[in-house]
């Protein structure tokens, strides 16, 4: 292992380098569990950050570079998943004073609509104030999974804000509600939309409260995303149509994931659509069969969720990234050093 290691540093002090960084969302919020936040003032030090040790540059651009082995060293390239209105109203007007251009993949599903995205309608379920009902049953892929909320069926002020700094990297579970959410998410997760949407709904139910859309977690309107791709600093990508588990799917579901998301946001933009993120994104969150797909809707590089170096013999259609949380600039600069080294 130590001779790999040793052979690693070797090639990353002769190779040209790059780093595509992956956010989620540019706002201020108290209940991230997550921690798809980074506040707007760290946001603005990352990208002066960037500017000073990298150079700024286009998805397509670098993919293409790589591809013929001309990516300049240092590359950097700013990408958000997902499709929050934040994106635009958040994150553009600090990346247009940078001018640092950045690639924001859409899950066209839930551009326009009301409902939150699942793990945003979980949090405002469990984690937020308000009473719940003392027991839970509920079908789970099949299963009657159960449970006991206990004194954490009542959930005030105080006990909100006490464990609001929890997230799903934290170890343990301080509530019965935090360990019902982890369960879900994991869940919910593998599941194809319609079955998430009926599991959504049983909890609703359950909860006795509707669907509903908190402004700070709303997803882009169809207008709000043309004029995301037509203000200049951002390119618009796709992002499936409902932010699935592809590898979860069989290879006809995945295509209509894929070229649905695709077609959408082309009508939207009235232009092609070149470029995309896998949903979650990690090696088990798709397979070759998605690659392969991908590669014939006609899209030109593909973005995942893992960490790795950029070289030049890199996969464009599985493009490694730098997941990024809410770092001050500091942290920020020492952990690029680190993915660099």
């Amino acid at each position: 292992m130590r001779g790999v290691w040793r052979a690693k540093r070797m090639i990353n002090r002769v190779m040209p380098q790059g780093a595509i960084l992956l956010y989620h969302r540019v706002a201020d919020e108290s209940l991230d569990p997550q921690l798809l936040c980074v506040s707007p003032a760290h946001f603005n030090e990352h990208l002066q950050v960037l500017r000073r040790c990298c150079r700024p540059m286009r998805l397509g651009s670098l993919a293409s570079r790589y591809r013929f082995g001309l990516a300049p060293d240092r590359a950097a390239v700013v990408t958000f998943d997902d499709g929050y209105a934040d994106n635009l109203i958040g994150a553009t007007p600090i990346l247009e004073r940078n001018d640092f251009p950045a690639t924001v993949f859409v899950a066209s599903g839930n551009v326009g609509h009301s409902a939150e995205f699942w793990w945003d309608e979980l949090d405002r379920l469990f984690l937020t104030e308000g009473s719940l009902p003392d027991d839970l049953h509920i079908r789970i892929n099949g299963a009657i999974c159960q449970w006991s909320l206990g004194d954490s069926a009542n959930y005030n002020t105080a006990t909100t804000q006490k464990h609001s700094g929890w997230t799903v990297l934290s170890p343990g579970t301080p509530t019965m509600r935090h360990e019902i959410y982890r369960f879900l998410c994991k869940a919910l997760k593998g599941m194809a939309w319609e079955q998430q949407q009926r599991v959504l709904g049983t909890l609703q139910k359950w909860a006795g409260v509707g669907p509903a859309s908190r402004s700070v977690r709303r997803a882009l309107t169809p207008d709000e995303v043309v004029r995301l791709d037509r203000g200049g600093i951002v390119e618009v990508g796709a992002h499936t149509m409902n932010h699935s588990m592809l590898s979860a799917l069989p290879a006809d579901a995945q295509k209509l994931e894929i070229m649905q998301g695709k077609h959408q946001l082309e009508e939207w933009l009235g232009r092609h659509v070149n470029t995309f993120a896998y949903p979650y994104g990690d090696k088990t969150d798709y397979t070759r069969e998605t690659v392969k797909l991908v590669r014939e809707a006609g899209f030109k590089c593909a973005c995942s969720n893992y960490e790795d170096h950029l070289y030049p013999w890199i996969d464009r259609y599985q493009l490694p990234r730098f997941m990024v949380r809410d770092w001050s600039g500091e942290e920020f600069e020492k952990r690029l050093s680190e993915h660099f080294a």
